[in-house]
């Protein structure tokens, strides 16, 4: 399912080919859900999403498709949200965002460097 975010570059680090080795003009697919870090109220409701600005100066949401990942490329027990494409249409409607990343290392964490 590929997701119809307007105006989002979606990100997902592949290198654009199947398994078999032939190029592929398909766009990269989101998974079903993906956690998204939040800042961190006690009450869930209150919280919102974490976006951040990249050298380039675009806004950029960065997903992960396992809480494994978000906490070993974004921040060790970062909070975090559930959503689905539709939540991340709503998320860009009320915040929009230029760039959607999913499963990279935004380099937050002060051992980032060493783990690279």
């Amino acid at each position: 399912m590929t997701p119809q975010i307007r105006g989002v570059d979606v990100s997902v680090p592949s290198d654009d080919r199947t398994p078999e080795g032939s190029p592929t003009d398909e766009r990269p697919q989101l998974p079903p859900v993906v956690y998204v870090p939040t800042t961190d109220e006690p009450d869930v409701a209150a919280r919102r999403v974490l976006l951040h600005q990249v050298a380039d100066g675009r806004t950029a949401l960065y997903t992960y498709s396992a809480i494994d990942r978000l906490h070993t490329w974004y921040l060790p027990d970062a909070p975090w949200l559930l959503c689905d494409v539709a939540a991340l249409q709503r998320i860009h409607d009320q915040s929009p965002y230029d760039l959607l990343f999913l499963d990279v290392d935004p380099g937050l964490r002060e051992d980032a460097e060493a783990s690279s």
